[in-house]
């Protein structure tokens, strides 16, 4: 008799004759039994939701544990394990095979295994943030090499656990080295969720459910911009830079709607604006629009990064006297290097005066909108036509998630829609405003936004607020404790605006040259050295560059939820540690 695979119980499948396998009991009863040790009993109270009284009056009989082998702990445990032999399993071997179930749930349940080992580790102080080794090294030391025949599934567990080995722990408390650290225990059960759900986001009959949440989070988002009752529109795209482009793409459209047909040779030359310390997506989205890189004009900012706005109204005046035609200005919520923001009320004003669209790109500095106490450094954000904002960075949702805002409604579907008749047809039966894939440049659209819709509800606003506020209190930890220490300079004076403390090191043979250029030649080694070491040692992870015609500096930057003061002393003395001998 041919099987009927794993969730064919057979008569009197429960044990019992006097149940039909086809009840709810029986039939949970059954499936549990399949599974050795605790796994049953937690899968027989799961599928049993029903009849949870019941459940609890008639316990799984455990499998013999004569069947059952360790489960393979680190440290002594009663919970027995299924023998299952990977070395020779195939992933054909796993679903959709027939009675490929139990050893789905088991390969699965070895990949958990080590996700969560790997979590704890990441969490653990005593551990390396980094286990470096240089690029032919690591290439080297395993097999990396695509293959034309398949590998076991023994195999494929190797390659995960050597893969998160040589991985940098993001959501070590001592990594500071990106703008986005940390691991969110609600944000990766939402991504779990999402990749087991793996559809796509351009049309809500495909994700009903993820459609009705990202309209329900843009709305959220919009409001505390500060857009009446949270109208506009908005899209959760593949990173800040792309949101940028987004909005130079818009600003385009909305000045030069016949663009989108006839191209760049139907408008006059283009020019748009920035700021000297801006994000380099503004000319790479200018480049990649053709507009080019030529056609972005940098503005001058002041010793703390802040955008001059006079210098910007200097420089659309002088565009309009050359006979370009001004587009649109990107202010910066949030410098990548020194965290400034700039002055946005004083911009909007000059966005109003000339008639050019305003986009903020707040893809770092965005999230400081959620703290009462910091969101005065966005004054005026609501004045925008549009804003990045990624949730990434500040609110540690794990990557990806970043935000497009805009003011005006209807404008992205006037852009961008295509009304492909095999995605977006127009008799459909619902309402076709959910199907929100012809407004963006993608078809196929990841989603980003189960992860922070999910840690918002965890969370609440005003556990965003507490984690925003923390950081930004171990940023001014960090800044007063060595303002004023020995070997230690500011990059620029004054508390910074953001979790940016720019500073560098002067180790002693450093300190006391009196030769400056000579001083300056030897400092500007420093921070890539001591950068080194850290790796090698795997202590910790801090970013440095130069900026402008200053040498290299280090640039500590603090958004992981997991750091503490005692992990910025654990810094500071580890830098004077790695450096003393320079």
């Amino acid at each position: 008799m041919a099987s009927h695979g794993f969730w064919f119980m057979g008569e009197n499948a429960a044990g019992s004759p006097s149940q039909s396998p086809t009840t709810p009991r029986a039939w949970c009863q059954a499936a549990a039994q399949k599974f050795t040790g605790g796994i049953g009993s937690k899968l027989y109270a799961f599928l049993n939701v029903g009849e949870a009284e019941k459940a609890a009056q008639a316990p799984i009989k455990a499998e013999d544990e004569s069947t059952a082998e360790s489960c393979g702990c680190n440290k002594p445990c009663n919970c027995p394990k299924t023998s299952l032999c990977f070395s020779d399993l195939y992933s054909t071997d796993l679903l959709p095979a027939l009675n490929g179930d139990a050893k789905t749930m088991n390969f699965l349940q070895e990949v958990v295994d080590i996700l969560l080992a790997y979590i704890v580790e990441s969490f653990d102080r005593s551990t390396k943030v980094i286990d470096f080794h240089y690029p032919n090294e690591l290439l080297q030391r395993n097999n990396w090499e695509l293959s034309d025949e398949p590998e076991t599934l023994d195999d494929i567990l190797i390659s995960c656990r050597a893969t998160l080995k040589y991985a940098i722990k993001t959501a070590h408390p001592r990594y500071f080295n990106q703008l986005s650290t940390g691991l969110d225990m609600v944000g990766l059960a939402a991504d779990w969720l999402t990749s087991t759900a793996n559809t796509n986001m351009f049309t809500y009959e495909v994700a009903p459910v993820f459609v009705l949440l990202e309209y329900v989070t843009l709305k959220k988002m919009r409001e505390i911009i500060g857009w009446q009752d949270g109208r506009g529109d908005g899209i959760f795209s593949p990173g800040g830079a792309i949101s940028n482009m987004y909005a130079m793409l818009l600003a385009r459209y909305k000045m030069f709607p016949e663009v989108k047909e006839k191209g760049m040779s139907s408008v006059p030359r283009l020019v748009a604006f920035t700021s000297e310390h801006s994000h380099f997506s503004i000319k790479k989205g200018a480049a990649a629009l053709g507009i080019g890189t030529e056609s972005v004009i940098c503005i001058k900012v002041d010793e703390r990064g802040k955008m001059i706005p006079s210098d910007l109204e200097r420089r659309i005046v002088e565009a309009k006297q050359k006979g370009y035609v001004p587009f649109f200005v990107s202010a910066t919520a949030g410098t990548t290097v020194y965290g400034a923001f700039d002055p946005l009320i004083a911009i909007a004003d000059i966005c109003k005066k000339y008639d050019v669209w305003m986009h903020v790109d707040g893809a770092w500095g965005g999230s400081l909108l959620m703290s009462q106490k910091h969101r005065w450094k966005l004054n005026g954000v609501e004045r925008a036509n549009s804003m990045t904002w990624n949730p990434h960075k500040m609110m540690a949702v794990p990557l990806q998630c970043s935000a497009l805002l805009v003011r005006e409604e209807g404008l992205m579907q006037g852009c961008n829609q295509m009304q492909a008749c095999y995605l977006f047809q127009q008799d459909k039966h619902y309402d076709l405003s959910y199907d929100t894939g012809d407004k963006a440049l993608q078809c196929g659209r990841h989603v980003d936004i189960f992860k922070l819709w999910l840690m918002w509800r965890a969370k609440g606003t005003i556990g965003f607020e507490a984690q925003i506020d923390k950081c930004l209190e171990l940023s001014e930890y960090l800044y007063n404790k060595i303002k004023d220490r020995e070997g230690y300079e500011m990059v620029f004076n004054g508390k910074p605006q953001h979790t940016n403390v720019c500073f560098w090191y002067l180790p002693p043979g450093v300190r006391y040259l009196e030769d400056k250029v000579e001083k300056m030649k030897r400092l500007h080694k420093v921070a890539p050295v001591i950068k080194a070491r850290m790796m090698e040692y795997g202590t910790t992870m801090v970013s440095y560059q130069p900026q402008g015609d200053k040498v290299n500096f280090f640039r500590m930057v603090i958004s992981n939820p997991a750091a503490t003061f005692e992990d910025i002393d654990f810094l500071i003395e580890e830098i004077e540690r790695l450096g003393q001998d320079l």
